[in-house]
């Protein structure tokens, strides 16, 4: 059928063609399914949306990127007819009845899930079904190969690369941005791509841009490389496994996370990494509770690096609160950038990026390793690598810890009781951080003044709150006052809570990359 095109300014994930009802009867289709357009020679598969109204009959309503797709004009007819739907689907639909998927299987969803040629809909299903059903080690394989081979590769041409990759769950983890630079001051090879937030008030990626740009090409990652042993980089800037992101999109507003390993080990393999250290911070507080499920997590995590050529070590890490004192990208950068210059920081954020960057020292064979990232870091040779790093990505060398903006608008939460510090929640300290502006707004955060085991005095400053504008600060000290974020007690009182509690408390969804 010959439709005459009509641009629509909307942007989708999928090429889409709105039809008017009329003309979809006629070529029998129906929303969701597809149909072939043709065009001066070129041809493309679309989803179809249906309109009564917004449409004229007689014209093929084009979404924009299907639209330059086709290289079209107004007006241009283009032929329109009905198309099969992709094979994958069947597989999809046998996940969805528990049947084990093959490795070609497995490819073939990953491929029409990057060409576009699945819906939402069908793309849901499939992530769905595996939440349901679970994955198999062959699948997880599978998949993280089909994956990882569906994008761009970083090419280094270097035969030992390394990685380190956090399960998440804690506020104020910016172990990478130290661990980068004193891995790569060691002469190790570390193309560290990271991400932006998904739940978390920062992702590695946000923080880092405080002090250098984050958005590069393949080719200039590889030239950043080459030059420093390492980078700090966003990885939604290159097209390395592209699928991950079609996934994630389903998983985070359903609340579910079957693709972790897959959508970690894809990018992995793409970076070709050979050596990784994963860090699982475990506790009440974070995403993995239990060792035992860190343990879990651990096996399935060496086995899958396995099966891909990648020798995996998983360290179980204290949990239970934020790390460091800063929480937002500004006060991370911050504090990082003051851990490197005053070469020590915080206990905690100090001994997590040193013990880490041991373990990938001993993949080199190398003894007493944390020691050796220790001697890195108090001798100033990690900071003068994150100067090299930070100059090649296009920052200032230069750069201090003063020179980076925090929220000029401030509040401080104090204690209305004496003891010590028993417990922090972690989730809240994310809620109000975001409510804060993060991470949109670099500047916003939290900033602790006490943690776990610290003695406090009525009166004393637990928290201050960062934000850029007085209406999200207003927010975000709300969601403090109506929140439990601090446990202040002392040991002759055993009460840490009343309950039960009249607010109501709600699950926190982790999901982080």
């Amino acid at each position: 059928m010959l439709l005459i095109a009509r641009p629509l300014q909307f942007e989708a994930n999928k090429p889409i063609i709105v039809l008017r009802k009329e003309d979809a009867d006629e070529l029998g289709v129906k929303a969701l399914e597809r149909v072939e357009i043709k065009f001066d020679g070129r041809k493309t598969v679309a989803i179809v949306n249906v309109a009564r109204k917004v449409i004229g009959k007689g014209e093929a309503g084009m979404y924009a990127s299907l639209f330059d797709q086709l290289r079209l004009k107004a007006g241009q007819p283009v032929d329109v007819s009905p198309a099969e739907p992709p094979s994958s689907i069947d597989s999809i639909k046998r996940k969805m009845a528990g049947k084990p998927l093959s490795k070609d299987e497995m490819r073939a969803i990953v491929e029409d899930v990057v060409g576009e040629r699945l819906s939402d809909v069908e793309t849901a299903a499939f992530v769905i079904a595996l939440n349901d059903h679970g994955l198999s080690m062959g699948e997880a394989t599978a998949l993280s190969t089909a994956m990882a081979e569906t994008g761009e590769k970083l090419r280094l041409g270097k035969k030992d690369v390394y990685d380190k990759h956090s399960a998440g769950g804690i506020p104020g983890d910016k172990t990478s941005m130290l661990l980068v630079p004193i891995v790569a001051a060691a002469g190790l090879t570390i193309p560290k791509t990271s991400s932006r937030a998904i739940t978390a008030p920062a992702g590695t990626a946000d923080k880092m841009e405080c002090i250098a740009p984050v958005e590069h090409s393949m080719e200039e990652i590889a030239r950043i490389v080459r030059k420093t042993n390492g980078c700090l980089v966003w990885g939604g800037a290159v097209d390395m496994a592209p699928a991950d992101d079609a996934f994630i999109r389903v998983e985070y507003p359903l609340s579910i996370d079957p693709l972790l390993l897959p959508s970690v080990m894809s990018k992995k393999k793409a970076a070709g990494a050979k050596y990784l250290a994963i860090d699982i911070p475990t506790g009440k507080g974070a995403k993995i509770k239990t060792v035992g499920e860190a343990q879990e997590l651990a096996k399935q995590f060496i086995e899958l690096g396995r099966n891909l050529g990648i020798r995996v070590s998983c360290t179980s890490t204290y949990g239970e609160q934020p790390l460091g004192y800063g929480v937002g990208p500004a006060l991370e950068a911050r504090e990082v950038l003051e851990t490197l210059y005053a070469h020590r920081g915080s206990a905690d954020l100090v001994a997590k990026a040193c013990h880490l960057s041991g373990v990938l020292f001993g993949f080199k064979g190398m003894k007493n390793g944390e020691a050796y990232a220790r001697r890195l870091l108090s001798s100033g040779r990690a900071l003068a690598k994150m100067k090299q790093i930070i100059a090649e990505q296009g920052g200032d060398p230069s750069i201090k810890p003063s020179d980076i903006h925090v929220g000029g608008q401030r509040m401080k939460v104090e204690s209305d009781a004496s003891g010590h510090v028993w417990w922090i929640n972690n989730s809240t300290i994310t809620q109000i951080a975001r409510a804060a502006g993060c991470p949109s707004d670099k500047g916003a955060g939290v900033l602790l003044r006490k943690k776990i085991g610290d003695r406090v005095a009525k009166g004393d400053v637990l928290f201050e709150i960062y934000a850029d504008k007085t209406q999200k600060l207003n927010r975000a000290l709300k969601v403090a006052e109506d929140s439990d974020v601090m446990g202040v007690g002392d040991i002759s009182n055993m009460v840490m809570l009343t309950l039960p509690e009249e607010r109501e408390h709600r699950r926190h969804f982790i999901m982080e990359r």
